[in-house]
């Protein structure tokens, strides 16, 4: 870890001034893994040098997680701590800000029944969900960012020893982050404006549908009346600026959760809670998967879409150019913050409410009347390559270019 002290340092900063903008007198909450330590032990330092009031953190360890799903009886898997719940939305009320530190092993419960994974998933969910729906619709600041782990870099560096693939998931993580900048929020202040761009140039068209067209993919996704585009940078409901992913490279918006229409074809494995879904399609009817298939991981896919009705309908489309750092990188991550920003995405479940006008002050029933979907989760699964093309209609029903093989097919002014 030695070798990396410069860039942990500028990380935690990065970490703490652009990803939750920590402000003075603020709590921190920060969830990681125990491989995480050196690095959260920098970001608490920074925190309190710019003046946090506390830094809570939650550790995770895997191994623990592990022996749960293998030994525990079948009834713990219905069960989730209210106390851990009641924890959460009693610091959201307080105004913390929340940091997520997220390096799964995309295998660690290959072998575990499915079942059980999806009944402690909903068991979570349901518990989580005040705190979620929260964090959604930006009430407060909290970013995602990664770390490498022994398990996850022999996932992605397979051919290398331990030490060297953990050493080259940094490399990759530093450079994609651009830790690796002589000033690394400068970096993130350029890029974010760039993103700021984009969106407003979406949120001026106000198209009606998207079309994609990629080899195992045609489909229509509509887009709701008053939808809006958002990217890079977000602004909680106190008016702070935050980044709530590191890396990021997507704009997104909503969906219409009845009005998506066609199959659709995964470009990149999806890591869902310790299993691997690869070599899928999706075939949508009004709104609603009608359909599916996988090479990979099908027991668990069909878990995901029968969590509840609004699993199995979209609440995202997220665009990213496969020429985005992530995708030049040539890797594959196994870690969804990580490829969902190497290529255009969806996402089944919960929609953002943020994603149309005025959303965080509309009612769930408005909300639904407008169609937002609704759900008990949020899974991002990537779409995207270098054949994706995608048309914007207009209201008047024209067709205009976004994508062209993969990138941007329009010039900003």
């Amino acid at each position: 870890m030695d070798r990396w002290e410069n860039e942990l340092n500028k990380y935690a900063e990065l970490a703490v001034k652009v990803g939750v903008n920590i402000q003075p007198g603020q709590t921190l909450f920060v969830n990681a893994p125990l491989e995480a330590a050196p690095l959260v032990r920098k970001i608490a330092k920074t925190a309190y040098e710019t003046g946090a009031k506390h830094v809570y953190v939650e550790w995770n360890d895997e191994a623990l997680t592990y022996i749960k799903f293998h030994h525990a009886p079948e009834e713990a898997f219905s069960e989730y701590p209210m106390w851990r719940a009641k924890a959460m939305e009693e610091l959201v009320e307080q105004g913390a800000a929340f940091l997520s530190i997220y390096a799964p092993n995309p295998d660690l419960l290959k072998d575990v029944d499915p079942k059980r994974i999806a009944t402690a998933n909903k068991a979570a969910a349901q518990a989580l969900a005040n705190y979620r729906s929260a964090i959604m619709a930006d009430r407060n600041c909290w970013s995602l960012l990664s770390v490498p782990t022994a398990a996850w870099a022999r996932k992605v560096f397979g051919d290398l020893r331990d030490e060297e693939a953990i050493d080259k998931l940094w490399e990759a993580i530093f450079r994609i982050v651009r830790v690796d900048r002589d000033d690394p929020i400068a970096a993130w202040r350029e890029h974010n404006d760039q993103l700021a761009r984009i969106v407003a140039y979406l949120n001026n068209k106000q198209y009606k549908q998207l079309v994609y067209e990629a080899p195992g993919t045609n489909i229509t996704v509509e887009l709701v009346d008053g939808h809006v585009w958002h990217g890079g940078a977000a602004t909680s409901q106190t008016g702070v600026r935050f980044n709530p992913n590191m890396p990021t490279e997507e704009v997104f918006t909503m969906p219409h959760k009845d009005g998506v229409n066609g199959t659709v074809r995964n470009t990149k494995p999806l890591n869902y809670n310790g299993n691997v879904i690869d070599g899928f399609t999706l075939t949508f009817k009004d709104g609603q998967v009608v359909d599916f298939s996988a090479e990979e991981g099908y027991e668990t896919l069909k878990h995901l879409l029968d969590t509840d009705d609004g699993a199995r309908r979209l609440g995202e489309v997220a665009l990213v150019p496969h020429q985005s750092p992530v995708s030049l990188s040539n890797l594959i991550f196994y870690n969804t913050l990580f490829d969902e920003n190497a290529a255009c995405h969806f996402a089944l479940g919960k929609a953002y409410p943020t994603n149309i006008e005025n959303g965080a002050a509309l009612s769930k029933e408005e909300l639904n009347r407008r169609g937002t979907n609704d759900s008990l989760v949020h899974v991002d699964f990537m779409i995207g390559s270098a054949e994706l093309n995608i048309d914007g209609v207009t209201k008047d029903g024209k067709r205009e270019p976004i994508f062209r093989r993969g990138n941007w097919a329009f010039e900003l002014s």
